[in-house]
């Protein structure tokens, strides 16, 4: 699968040389079955307030959803990505103003990951948690680091021990029939919002508060989620969480629960 559409046309290696080498821009990903996603809103919403931040202009996206609907008219089934970038920006004026560039590219579909997870908690917060940036490096570093040392991802802590989130997803837990969010800095996925929602309308307790790694052992469950859904956690370093819980029916139930609203 190599579908990768810049402002609606086939991409070339010059289109995207900006990219690659200044790395600067922001994205959101999701995954499309029968060329239908959840939580469109959210993402619009996503792409429109980084554009506004990173490039001080808008985006058109009843366009960007046009070039979504076109990449994936032969791939009905994909995990889908767009990214905005300008092919015009220059590091030495990045206070200037410039007009968004839009790639969408596709990649196969995520199958619903179940298998626990095992994770190694590490000193780090993600640099403007409230955008969806491309500058993943540190991400992936930590998650190869957590996996040299026998763990499957990494997540994330502040200096005080204050949880705020894994690599590619965010964290909760259950908790006395309900889930507790932690409050720290962190992206906040759509995901997340959607299981919110989706709670919130079952009528389960939900709060945000801090969250510290030496309080673990009290909760009866956690869990990642993301756009390829929800993953127990086993292990949070040695701190162990059974893989089944009174709460994953419900969290099941309100990630499946959102309408899949055609691109």
């Amino acid at each position: 699968m190599s579908v990768a559409l810049l402002n609606g046309q086939p991409a070339g290696a010059d289109d995207l040389r900006a990219l690659a080498l200044v790395n600067y821009g922001h994205f959101t990903s999701l995954q499309v079955r029968d060329h239908a996603a959840q939580g469109l809103e959210l993402h619009r919403q996503r792409l429109l307030a980084g554009t506004r931040e990173l490039f001080g202009t808008g985006l058109d996206f009843d366009s960007v959803r046009a070039q979504m609907r076109a990449a994936v008219a032969d791939t009905p089934d994909c995990t889908l990505r767009v990214t905005v970038f300008s092919r015009s920006f220059d590091y030495r004026r990045p206070s200037e103003d410039y007009a968004p560039d839009v790639l969408v590219s596709l990649s196969p579909a995520s199958p619903p990951r179940t298998l626990p997870l095992t994770v190694k908690s590490f000193d780090f917060l993600r640099p403007l948690p409230q955008i969806k940036h491309v500058g993943t490096f540190p991400l992936f570093h930590y998650r190869r680091q957590a996996i040299a040392s026998g763990f499957d991802d990494a997540l994330f802590a502040d200096g005080t021990g204050l949880v705020s989130e894994g690599s590619i997803w965010n964290i909760g837990f259950w908790s006395q029939g309900g889930v507790v969010w932690p409050e720290a800095p962190a992206l906040r996925g759509t995901a997340e919002r959607l299981i919110q929602a989706g709670l919130e309308r079952q009528g389960v307790g939900q709060q945000v508060r801090p969250v510290s790694l030496a309080e673990l052992a009290g909760f009866e469950g956690a869990f990642a989620c993301n756009a390829g859904g929800i993953q127990p956690i086993a292990k949070i370093d040695e701190t162990p969480f059974p893989a089944a819980y009174e709460g994953m029916a419900r969290l099941r139930a309100a990630i499946a629960a959102p309408l899949w609203e055609a691109l």
